[in-house]
């Protein structure tokens, strides 16, 4: 079974390769869509549950929320596309979140970047 939760960030970058305007400084409100699967859980605080919703969202706002929100993106990603900041947070998540199954990063309300497990990074 997969559960998936939705996390939002504002964030400023600049796309110093790219040949329009994207190459000055903006910003934008990113939402963050995590998908974790798995069996459901028969025992324990989780019981009933593929994960506790509250742990994922504590784990997603420690190791991502908090780095990403009213940051300037390119001060730690080379090249801030919606493509490497979604590989940046899945190399944050997965090694403490082992059923992490995709990522979808919506750079707008219209564009959005995704990555699944097994996805060439």
């Amino acid at each position: 079974m997969q559960i998936r939760k939705h996390f939002h960030f504002e964030a400023a970058h600049s796309l110093p390769h790219h040949l329009g305007k994207c190459a000055r400084m903006h910003g934008h409100s990113y939402r963050l869509e995590v998908a974790i699967g798995g069996p459901i859980q028969r025992d324990g605080p989780a019981r009933g549950m593929v994960e506790d919703f509250d742990a994922l969202e504590t784990l997603v706002g420690t190791e991502v929320i908090e780095a990403l929100d009213h940051r300037t993106l390119n001060d730690f990603i080379d090249n801030p596309t919606a493509e490497e900041i979604v590989l940046w947070i899945w190399r944050r998540l997965e090694p403490r979140l082992p059923s992490l199954e995709e990522l979808a990063l919506w750079e707008t309300a219209s564009a959005c970047a995704v990555l699944r497990r097994g996805d060439d990074r």
